[in-house]
């Protein structure tokens, strides 16, 4: 999968990361997967991006609007946090209404992003260039100027985000903190549960993984979770985590 990318490394987010070494997050890695604690990673990260001299505007949240459990967990360390979702122009509408309701509900700054037109339907004759597009491009736009960003990426997930670590540099060189890898189905289930957290309401409708429309299907009964994502293809990402 090739992902066209542009330099959102400038001088001074350079200067500031570079303060933050690679044996410190291996030790951070290692802290975390002891104490398990998803708000004393987002904590972590607040205190590390200001240590470096940064504000915490430097730090972004991302999020598909599956669910707000990450929303929840990240807004209550740190209110007012700015919060990215991707308007690809072929979301669901109960996502979007999902993303209205989040930014009504959670002490966030939504930053929804203007979708690309929709024209001749690439994602059937190049699904990796549609994502670069609606997608990859977006993100690497929102986080020009960053030192961190937030992710709800979970081991359970797949395969391919097995090994996920709770902290570590992106193909940029940003800060990434995934401060839920460790949940599985269950932990999230019953953060919900306990904390009443807003669901797209297509994930009691058979979608346990949601995404772009046209790409997005109910997976078979005893499929991976993402099975019903580019179904007949071989890929599996659209290329934000990779």
């Amino acid at each position: 999968m090739t992902i066209e990318m542009t330099d959102v490394m400038t001088d001074d987010v350079r200067t500031l990361l570079d303060r933050v070494e690679q044996t410190e997050l291996d030790a951070v890695n290692g802290e975390f997967a002891t104490h398990r604690d998803p708000a004393r990673m987002v904590q972590w990260l607040a205190d590390t991006v200001l240590a470096a001299g940064a504000g915490l505007d430097r730090i972004i949240v991302a999020s598909a609007m599956a669910n707000t459990a990450l929303i929840d967990v990240v807004s209550r360390v740190l209110p007012g946090i700015e919060v990215l979702f991707i308007d690809t122009g072929y979301h669901f509408e109960e996502t979007l209404e999902t993303a209205r309701i989040a930014g009504r509900r959670y002490p966030i700054s939504l930053r929804v992003t203007a979708a690309p037109p929709v024209g001749e339907p690439r994602y059937l004759t190049d699904p990796d260039g549609c994502c670069n597009l609606r997608k990859v491009v977006p993100l690497e736009e929102a986080l020009q100027g960053r030192v961190a960003w937030i992710s709800g990426v979970r081991r359970s997930d797949s395969a391919s985000r097995a090994q996920t670590p709770f902290v570590h540099r992106d193909r940029r060189g940003l800060l990434k903190l995934n401060p839920i890898t460790h949940w599985s189905d269950a932990d999230l289930a019953a953060y919900v549960s306990a904390n009443d957290v807003v669901l797209n309401p297509l994930l009691s409708q058979g979608y346990p993984s949601i995404g772009c429309w046209p790409c997005t299907r109910r997976p078979a009964a005893g499929e991976d979770a993402r099975a019903g994502r580019w179904s007949g293809s071989e890929k599996t990402e659209c290329g934000l985590h990779l």
